[in-house]
């Protein structure tokens, strides 16, 4: 071997096991924070008023399977607003057959002028403008709980100084490897936004299972300076208003929630390339955080490829990789069970080499379309 060669296979291993160490603090202090950190059982005391809003539109389907789990929630004083946006299926029969079965229900319809196009934010805005109450949770209309203890657990923590509860938003098992991605990918960001959260640096939550104060919303403008994103408002709502004071967690089983997952791989990527967009809005500490994981993890790949057909330092190499893969597994098998997510574990190995790779090829994607900003998406 030459000096040059020596010298650039010392650095590449200098590297290799760089991006190693920062892998395994990702793992070990904020995603194994999720199987350390144990969700109070301690139900509040007085039960406050919790005004749940749901945002709709044609999604007949939906309401008509996944509403009923909301309205027959185990708790003594709530109301559930459904702000039926332009539906132009029968929304709003469906709508007026559970107004007449469900007491709890609040229906406020949005008619279509060609006048005035809107995107999802004035349909929220309008739920959270007619709620009575001050505690507040979000959900989607695609979104069943999975038990009848998810508005009583979700709002359990909210006491003086908490503002912000982050639930788990998960999606229904199927059959396909798509849905095993789709699956993995929610339950890898979770473990991102779990995790910082928990460690004091919250930096997102998901519409699918997010609960705030309605005061708050108004005392900070509601979604201020992002109104005109596509998509977003509830992660970046999170993002400049939560800190590590004011931000609680809840992932019990009891309380995730479960949406319909995209059948299609093309409608999966639209979907996707949507939540990237928000990206670039969060906070610089945030982006950096976010970003050091997925770099390091290309690191970690590239360095292992050159370094093993070398067989320089073998054993310090296979050391260093073995290392992190147990931690990996051990780990992700761990939250696994929390998340209630099964069956992921053996395509969580091949799928966390080539993800990063995906998210950036989605991500450089967007900046070669233009979406319109009046879409209205879940």
């Amino acid at each position: 071997m030459t000096i040059t060669g020596n010298i650039f296979l010392h650095a590449v291993i200098i590297v290799f096991g760089l991006a190693a160490i920062v892998q395994l603090f990702y793992y070990l202090y904020f995603y194994l924070s999720l199987q350390k950190s144990v969700s109070s059982e301690n139900v509040a005391r007085v039960k406050a008023p919790v005004s749940v809003i749901i945002c709709s539109r044609n999604e007949e389907n939906n309401l008509r399977a996944f509403l009923p789990a909301v309205l027959t929630q185990d708790y003594p004083d709530y109301e559930v607003i459904v702000v039926n946006d332009c539906s132009e299926d029968n929304s709003y029969d469906v709508l007026g057959e559970y107004l007449n079965k469900y007491p709890r229900l609040r229906v406020s319809n949005i008619s279509k002028d060609p006048k005035f196009t809107h995107n999802k934010r004035f349909a929220q805005f309008i739920g959270i403008k007619a709620a009575k109450n001050e505690i507040m949770l979000l959900t989607d209309a695609d979104c069943q709980p999975e038990s009848d203890k998810w508005i009583e657990h979700m709002t359990s923590h909210f006491d003086e100084s908490t503002e912000f509860v982050l639930g788990y938003g998960g999606y229904y098992s199927a059959d396909g490897l798509l849905n095993k991605y789709i699956r993995y990918d929610t339950m890898t960001i979770a473990m991102q936004y779990l995790g910082m959260a928990i460690r004091g640096i919250p930096y997102m939550g998901v519409g699918r299972n997010l609960a705030y104060r309605r005061s708050l919303f108004f005392s900070k403008k509601g979604f201020g300076p992002h109104n005109q994103l596509v998509s977003g408002d509830d992660d970046l709502f999170v993002n400049v208003n939560a800190t590590g004071r004011n931000t609680q967690t809840e992932f019990r089983k009891e309380t995730h929630t479960r949406s319909v997952p995209a059948s299609e791989l093309k409608e999966w990527i639209k979907q996707k390339k949507r939540h990237l967009t928000t990206a670039g809005f969060y906070k610089l500490k945030d982006k950096i955080l976010l970003i050091s994981e997925p770099v390091s993890r290309v690191l970690f790949y590239t360095c292992f490829v050159v370094l093993l057909p070398s067989l320089f330092l073998w054993p310090v190499v296979l050391a260093i990789f073995g290392i992190r893969l147990i931690v990996q597994i051990m780990v992700f098998n761990l939250v696994q069970k929390k998340l209630n997510e099964q069956g992921l574990l053996a395509f969580s190995i091949i799928f966390d080499i080539f993800s990063p790779f995906i998210n950036a090829i989605l991500y450089a994607g967007n900046f070669r379309t233009s979406p319109d900003r009046n879409r209205w998406k879940q």
